[in-house]
């Protein structure tokens, strides 16, 4: 009664104040804030056609029906460009950096009398696989960036969250999982850390745990390599680029399919609760700066990536060549890792040589394909050219490739295998720490890594089974 008798009074306190038009200034402002309203977002006969064309365009990028197909196709066309562009510079690189560099590093050392222990060390061990790394990597980080980078640029990945949030929301998961998820596909680490962004605990730890299956830009090396060398190769040449393409886009909807029902699992199990609502809103669409969009790709992701990558390529080079050149018996120590790991590879549609590889490569993704090159040749005692560790292992067409792995076991199952597994494996160290450091828990940075890589030996032994029942 008592807080009835205060509002009363204060609205006979306003009626005095204004006097006896009243009732008109309260219709004045709410004729004026309704006005204001309109002439923010209503468009006019005769005004400019900036606001209707941008939203012509949502209409196509953000309905209902033409969403999610348009979404899917423009990550296709970014992967074919991706693709298809990197193949002449990266034989221009392994051609520089191993083909002509590396001969004269051996020859180098050879003239000024180093023990082959220690150039083998430093030229085939931590020079090679550096050069491996920047000839695999670069071409396609330097044409991937960009175009993501534009995308964010010209406001699209806010239309990404947009077309994906109902999912989200069914799946028991929050709407802005869709953009950390996008922000993983450059690192998981980032992702990890840009699900700062959701407010709730429990939605926030499950974008943490499902992050690692956003393809990072360490295992896209890995993704475009086995798709073109092998999946491209079984199409005419005409279409190969396009197969390859789409293998990739598949692997890279299936990480997204995989991290909708670990979502799913975990806010019906371990996280339960309900999916929270939020508001987002959709910026304008606007032109790219061009230079500001070239550093960002460049400079802060492509150089910055590169350079990580390298500096964990170099020990993890001088490691493999030790393990390779380190004898126990009358095998070495690689060997001995390799046989022991062959079983279980063959069971997973793999080979030991890459369980190896993935254990070596736990510091960072990026260096899982030179590993498998590297322990492939010293392993195999062959080479594709006179000259060890020659640069066309990197040719453009991936001839070469092709018959140096083919010689050493590999098949079409090999291939299709590495790429699942690729995508459902453990996070890299740095993932790691920083899920660790955002959760505060070795509970759930285990739980982070292990139900990925549960994953992964399941699909990867359902996947080969089931090839070897049909195919024999």
């Amino acid at each position: 009664m008592n807080s009835a008798k205060d509002i009363l009074h204060t609205a006979e306190e306003l009626r005095w104040e204004l006097g006896p038009h009243f009732q008109d200034e309260i219709a004045a402002k709410v004729s004026r804030e309704a006005s204001a309203l309109a002439a923010r977002h209503v468009q006019h006969a005769d005004q400019p056609s900036g606001i209707s064309w941008q939203r012509r365009l949502d209409l196509i990028l953000t309905g209902r029906w033409t969403g999610l197909p348009a979404m899917a196709l423009l990550f296709a066309m970014v992967l074919w460009i991706t693709i298809e562009g990197a193949n002449v510079p990266s034989g221009m690189l392994a051609g520089l950096l191993v083909d002509k560099i590396h001969p004269w590093l051996k020859a180098l050392t050879l003239n000024i009398g180093m023990w082959p222990w220690l150039a083998g060390l430093l030229v085939d061990g931590m020079y090679l696989s550096s050069a491996w790394v920047v000839s695999v990597m670069l071409p396609p980080m330097a044409i991937f960036f960009p175009l993501f980078t534009l995308l964010e640029d010209l406001g699209y990945l806010p239309r990404v969250a947009f077309n994906l949030d109902r999912i989200f929301q069914k799946a028991g998961a929050h709407g802005k999982q869709a953009l950390t998820m996008t922000m993983g596909l450059g690192c998981n680490a980032a992702g990890v850390i840009a699900t700062r962004i959701i407010d709730s605990p429990r939605e926030r730890l499950i974008a943490i745990i499902t992050n690692n299956f956003s393809l990072c830009n360490g295992r896209w090396p890995t993704q475009i390599l086995m798709a073109t060398i092998f999946v491209g190769a079984l199409a005419p040449p005409a279409i190969s680029g396009l197969v390859a393409s789409a293998a990739v886009f598949f692997v890279a909807l299936l990480g997204f399919a995989c991290a909708l029902g670990s979502s799913w699992l975990l806010s019906h199990t371990l996280l339960k609760g309900e999916a929270s609502s939020f508001s987002l809103e959709l910026p304008p669409y606007r032109p790219p700066a061009i230079l500001r969009t070239l550093y960002t790709s460049l400079i802060d992701r492509t150089l910055f990536v590169l350079w990580r990558a390298i500096v964990f390529a170099v020990p993890a080079g001088a490691a493999i060549w030790l393990i390779a050149n380190t004898h126990l018996g009358n095998h070495s120590v690689a060997w001995w890792m390799v046989t022991a790991l062959d079983p279980l590879g063959w069971v997973m549609g793999l080979t030991g040589v890459i369980l190896v590889a993935y254990i070596v490569a736990i510091p960072a993704n990026e260096i899982v394909i030179p590993t498998i090159l590297m322990l492939t040749v010293l392993l195999s005692g062959s080479s594709p050219t006179d000259s060890p560790g020659a640069g066309v292992l990197f040719e453009t067409e991936g001839h070469v490739l092709h018959t140096l792995l083919t010689s050493a076991g590999w098949t079409t199952l090999t291939a299709v295998c590495l790429m699942l597994f690729s995508l459902l494996h453990n996070p890299c160290s740095t993932t790691l720490y920083t899920i660790y450091k955002e959760t505060g828990s070795w509970r759930w940075t285990t739980l982070s890594a292990a139900l990925p890589l549960a994953l992964g030996f399941i699909a990867c032994t359902l996947l080969a089974a089931a090839w070897r029942l049909v195919l024999g």
